[in-house]
């Protein structure tokens, strides 16, 4: 096993989806996960399944983690929202800014991540353990890859526990950002978030719209692979695999999957890392 796995959902939308979840759910749980965190949707507008996904997790036996983030939101919707998650018995959060939904006017009293995480310190004290995303490529909105470290550092100020990372298939990029990030006297654990890669379209979307990249060589190997998704499936999973095996081999404190709501190509990573 390996040692702080996580996995991460998206609450589902249909009654055939939270079957399909909870199946899903059943199959992962094999890889005894440290905790399993649930998306939240922009300007909030997953909260309710998100919630309901995190206590059937918690119901199931396991750490559920939801997600919470601010933009759109007020300091009372985000109060509410924390004692919900204490009376369902929720003891981690991950804290992000996220995004405006398409249309939305206001981006309500948080502005940034520290905010929302000095806010829950600030009304709660240490009653949650704070999980941020952290971003080894940059993030795209970003003014500069110090300005975008900046932002990482005052989550941590605020009193954020663990960094989360967007995914990335560039091992070095992940190294790189811990040596900065630790010449800047930050400690925090920084935790890899690893994207199965099973549909090249998706990926590609994906990537392009929260600034992952993606490799040449590749993007290349996925558009000769064509329509054969069950030879994009095991390319994707050697990719994955031999991805983390390098984090762990250099002292990546555990790995964050993206499972997509698919358990079959992140149980195939394991598989082949011996997980």
């Amino acid at each position: 096993m390996i040692a702080n796995l996580s996995l991460e959902f998206f609450p589902p939308k249909t009654p055939e989806g939270v079957d399909k979840l909870r199946a899903a759910r059943q199959q992962l749980y094999a890889l005894a996960p440290e905790f399993c965190s649930v998306t939240f949707g922009a300007g909030g507008s997953t909260q309710e399944g998100t919630l309901e996904t995190v206590r059937q997790i918690i119901a199931e036996g396991q750490t559920g983690v939801p997600h919470l983030s601010c933009i759109g939101q007020t300091r009372a919707s985000i109060r509410e929202r924390l004692a919900a998650y204490r009376a369902a018995g929720v003891r981690r959060i991950v804290a992000l800014r996220g995004d405006l939904p398409s249309g939305f006017g206001t981006g309500g009293e948080f502005r940034h991540a520290s905010d929302l995480v000095a806010f829950i310190r600030a009304e709660t004290g240490a009653q949650f353990r704070l999980a941020v995303a952290a971003y080894p490529e940059v993030h795209p909105q970003a003014a500069s890859p110090q300005a975008d470290l900046d932002a990482f550092c005052a989550k941590v100020d605020a009193g954020a526990n663990l960094g989360i990372t967007q995914y990335f298939f560039n091992a070095d990029a992940y190294f790189r950002y811990l040596d900065e990030l630790r010449r800047r006297g930050v400690a925090t654990p920084i935790v890899p978030g690893i994207m199965p890669i099973t549909n090249s379209t998706q990926l590609l979307r994906f990537s392009d719209g929260c600034g992952a990249e993606v490799p040449r060589w590749i993007r290349q190997r996925l558009q000769a692979f064509g329509d054969d998704l069950a030879a994009i499936r095991d390319f994707g999973a050697d990719v994955a695999a031999a991805l983390c095996q390098r984090l762990l081999a250099g002292g990546a404190p555990g790995l964050h999957f993206y499972t997509l709501n698919q358990p079959a190509a992140t149980l195939e990573i394991c598989r082949r890392i011996g997980a």
